[in-house]
């Protein structure tokens, strides 16, 4: 690559820095942040250095935020029957461990959409109860119905053996291909089912939003583009709007 440009887009200005290889330059810009549609303003400050660039790396707290101001998917949750609460029942790590009277803050996922399926992995990973293809398919329609825009699904030990949390996603896609959809062992395979299932809700929550953005990014630009993930790396946009909470 000879030109290669990062992009941080910040709640007031969006900046610009493009690294020159050849010359071993790096040259800035600063333009205002367009809070209506960020890639506009992206554009605007990528527009100062000419159309000679290779790659785009983009750096966005717009997932942050939306989390923050809650200003997600209407979002649903298919668990094991059993765990329908497992987002209010959460763990016992709170901000403050002696307070009380502590308000905790309302679940991503109200409870009218999460709804159980039968289905049961054992700790070792072998199946104990079969997953019932008909439940989901009938609790996907269900979360469509009353307009839910994004599904996660977080299986009780799926860490183990995600099998079952895989043939839900292929049968909600089916039943609601309008729907979005992501597996808690796909976002966060590891033991411990609420941390493993909020995260997989977070995930849900803000995939639309962070889809639709990228999707719209990626066509604007016309060139590779690159995403910043929290843990200080990066993915391809396609791998990025399918787990934003990762950024």
């Amino acid at each position: 690559m000879r030109r290669l440009a990062g992009v941080d887009v910040g709640g007031t200005f969006t900046d610009v820095a493009v690294w020159d290889a050849e010359r071993g330059e790096v040259e800035i810009a600063k333009v205002l942040t367009t809070p209506d549609d960020p890639t506009r303003g992206v554009g605007e400050g990528l527009a100062q250095f000419g159309p000679d660039l290779d790659a785009v790396v983009h750096g966005t707290t717009l997932v942050t935020n939306a989390l923050i101001e809650r200003r997600g998917a209407r979002t649903g949750l298919i668990t094991t029957r059993g765990y329908r609460d497992v987002l209010e029942i959460g763990s016992e790590l709170r901000y403050d461990t002696f307070d009380l009277f502590l308000v905790r803050p309302d679940p991503l996922v109200p409870r009218p959409w999460r709804l159980t399926v039968p289905e049961r992995v054992g700790a070792d990973g072998a199946e104990v109860v079969p997953l019932d293809d008909e439940a989901v398919r009938a609790a996907a329609h269900r979360l469509a119905d009353a307009g839910v825009e994004a599904v996660a699904v977080g299986f009780f030990n799926a860490f183990r053996d995600p099998a079952h949390e895989r043939r839900a996603v292929e049968v909600i896609r089916d039943a609601c291909p309008e729907v979005t959809v992501c597996a808690s062992s796909g976002v966060a395979p590891e033991i411990r089912e609420y941390e493993r299932i909020s995260t997989a809700a977070a995930n849900a929550y803000v995939q639309p939003l962070a889809g639709r953005y990228l999707r719209k990014l990626v066509r604007e630009l016309d060139r590779p583009l690159l995403v910043t993930l929290s843990d200080g790396g990066i993915a391809p946009a396609r791998v990025a709007a399918e787990q934003p909470v990762a950024l």
